[in-house]
């Protein structure tokens, strides 16, 4: 199956795109913990300690999180540490309420079994947690996300011939139709990572499925977020494209949507991400991955 073609679905968004580049932040940050003002690290927003510190802050406030591996086994474990200590980690291996003490290596890590809440069936892990609703959060790696939200984990380049072959699915497709938003992070920004229409339509965003007749529109609203490494975009309805909400510190307005697939519709409100924490970076470097599974 491939994509359908990259016209957005829905409603556009009525926000004029804003030419005005975001303030600067402080050096110093408010730590949501303490109520504090905290010093602020100057890793650079490529990196993953920053990338996976600005996906922790999506989770402030969640209850129950389904976790991919990479960059959202680094976010939720942050997340859980700082913005969010009662999130509850899912594991498409079946774990449920994971409290591992070290870095786990796959969905299968002995380290998430050991001490989670619970060790569930994948028939009713998906059957009854995710399709039930009780899934606030789906985390997720990709390699494409395209303007409405579908996902790309299969190939690159023609199905025939690909240029290159990736995983596949694995659990991806269930959790962005039945969690009630997806967030995703991308290590690269670019016109091949943030195409107009992803080379292969590996998850379906709501948009795609209210295309096709007959199709069932998904419980979830799809992917919200993408964090990148030069800003945050978002989608404003289930239905919307995404668009840029922040860029990242030294990362300009203009340089953020020149480098994507399509004509990338700016914010009025347009903001400037916040720096991580110096101890966010810390705890990362020191106690999450201390071999240097994810961050590199």
């Amino acid at each position: 199956m491939t994509a359908d073609s990259p016209s957005p679905d829905g409603a556009a968004s009525t926000a004029e795109p804003s030419t005005a580049e975001p303030s600067t932040g402080d050096a110093t940050a408010t730590d949501g913990a303490t109520d504090r003002a905290a010093p602020l690290s100057d890793v650079p927003p490529h990196s993953a300690e920053f990338l996976a510190t600005v996906a922790a802050r999506e989770l402030a406030g969640r209850r129950r999180v389904f976790a991919g591996v990479g960059l959202p086994t680094l976010a939720v474990d942050l997340a859980r540490r700082t913005v969010d200590p009662g999130v509850e980690l899912v594991y498409e291996s079946g774990v449920v309420g994971a409290h591992p003490e070290a870095m786990a290596e796959g969905i299968a890590d002995s380290v998430l079994v050991s001490g989670a809440e619970a060790m569930l069936s994948m028939d009713a892990l998906f059957g009854y947690v995710l399709q039930g609703g009780h899934v606030d959060v789906g985390f997720l790696g990709a390699a494409q996300v395209d303007r409405i939200g579908n996902i790309n984990t299969s190939v690159i380049g023609d199905w025939q011939r690909p240029e290159v072959r990736l995983p596949g699915s694995g659990g991806a497709s269930d959790i962005i139709a039945s969690a009630r938003e997806i967030v995703v992070v991308l290590r690269r920004h670019d016109p091949h990572a943030l195409p107009a229409e992803v080379d292969f339509c590996t998850s379906p965003s709501p948009a795609r499925a209210r295309r096709r007749e007959g199709f069932h529109q998904p419980a979830g609203a799809g992917v919200t977020t993408v964090i990148t490494p030069l800003g945050i975009l978002r989608r404003p309805d289930r239905y919307g494209e995404l668009e840029l909400a922040a860029v990242h510190p030294g990362v300009t307005v203009a340089e953020a949507t020149g480098d994507v697939g399509w004509d990338l519709r700016v914010r009025a409100d347009v903001a400037e991400t916040p720096r991580p924490r110096a101890e966010d970076v810390r705890l990362l470097r020191e106690e999450i991955d201390t071999v240097r599974l994810y961050l590199r």
